[in-house]
């Protein structure tokens, strides 16, 4: 059974800073991500990494994000995942979800990601 718990959500004011976790077990996923979901919009990816580290990133926060993993135990397929967010800006505020692939879902730079954490909540002021 897949399992994804994210934490590190919070409150920050805009140029600040905050850095996300999800604890993943249950699966090996080849890929993980973030997306993210503001009221009244959809919800869209925000970073992925896959096997051998390759990454991928939304325009909007190319160069302020850096996604990355730990894998902790391949046999019992559990992996961190996090998301380091600087120069955070108000339209990042949103509720953040840790993501896996699976063979259907929501797609992201050619993948799609169909398991889901329950969400972290971000919130940036001006």
């Amino acid at each position: 059974q897949v399992s994804l718990v994210e934490s590190g959500g919070g409150s920050v004011q805009a140029g600040g800073s905050l850095r996300l976790s999800c604890a993943a077990s249950g699966y090996s996923s080849r890929c993980m991500g973030w997306f993210r979901q503001a009221p009244g919009k959809e919800r869209e990816g925000v970073a992925s990494i896959c096997s051998g580290g390759v990454t991928g990133y939304a325009d909007s926060v190319e160069g302020r994000f850096t996604i990355s993993r730990d894998t902790i135990s391949q046999d019992n397929a559990r992996n961190t995942l996090y998301l380091e967010m600087n120069g955070l800006k108000p339209e990042d505020t949103a509720m953040y979800y840790c993501a896996a692939r699976r063979d259907y879902g929501i797609w992201f730079k050619g993948v799609p990601f169909g398991y889901w954490g329950q969400g972290t909540q971000v919130t940036v002021s001006s």
